[in-house]
């Protein structure tokens, strides 16, 4: 477009001109100029037509390469942008998975933390009150005790028996040594094992004889040794038994056995 019209306005006053030429020959130019004269101004008036039209046609070739380039620049630019586009939404959608990863592992870690902190508490020991004292225990521990009395309140005296002595043999040295001798020696009592029960009770009061259960464990004694016919054997017991403790519930009971046994 930008030929034909750059064409078209420098050919408009080159042809007027040569109109105007034509006008003044043959009479007009034989006035003013000679044939030769014309012909030359004629023939410099076409050299430069074209010397103008090759110099345009040189700018319009320059001005296409030009176009030509932004072009190639547009399209490369396109093209970089197309690939930030792609890479953009690869590193988005990494981003995103890399958010699900990094959650997925907390979760996880939390859950390890909490198993951890679960198993830290099922074997930890823990206070406890037992019989007026306050002792540490393992949670296992605690349980296990606490199933082997439930069992011996039950009236189930063989297996409390042989549950208590599970416990001893699983919990050697556990602070509930010498209530596990207790029961275990009124477990014996109860299946009437009497010399069982006299070794046992006689175990506690000698290991632990300051423990709350000691006075009971002497009338205890003093019981098995009646039910074994050891009557002289029970009234030491009984005498020893007031005598060292005079002001537990067990000497007020061993008074009564005493007297009852002169």
């Amino acid at each position: 477009m930008w030929k034909n019209l750059s064409r078209r306005v420098l050919v408009a006053p080159v042809g007027a001109w040569l109109a105007a030429v034509a006008l003044w020959t043959p009479t007009g130019a034989h006035a003013l100029f000679g044939d030769d004269e014309a012909r030359r101004a004629i023939l410099d008036l076409r050299q430069r037509f074209e010397q103008s039209s090759e110099a345009q046609r040189a700018e319009q070739a320059r001005t296409a390469e030009q176009f030509d380039q932004l072009r190639r620049s547009l399209l490369e630019l396109n093209t970089q942008l197309d690939l930030m586009r792609g890479e953009i939404a690869r590193l988005r959608g990494r981003n995103e998975e890399l958010t699900r990863e990094i959650a997925e592992l907390q979760r996880r870690q939390t859950d390890i933390v909490q198993g951890v902190e679960e198993r830290i508490r099922q074997v930890e020991p823990q206070p406890v009150m037992v019989d007026g004292k306050e002792i540490l225990v393992r949670p296992d521990e605690r349980r296990d005790y606490e199933a082997a009395l439930d069992i011996f309140r039950k009236g189930d005296f063989n297996n409390a028996a042989a549950a208590f002595v599970s416990f001893q043999r699983r919990y050697p040295g556990s602070g509930y040594a010498e209530a596990v001798l207790y029961w275990l020696g009124n477990a014996h009592y109860g299946r009437r094992d009497y010399k069982e029960a006299l070794a046992t009770f006689r175990q506690l009061v000698t290991t632990a004889p300051d423990h709350p259960r000691a006075p009971e464990a002497w009338l205890s004694i003093a019981m098995c040794q009646i039910e074994l016919k050891d009557r002289p054997g029970a009234r030491r017991t009984l005498e020893d038994l007031i005598k060292n403790h005079p002001q537990s519930e067990a000497a007020r009971e061993a008074r009564e056995r005493l007297a009852a046994l002169k």
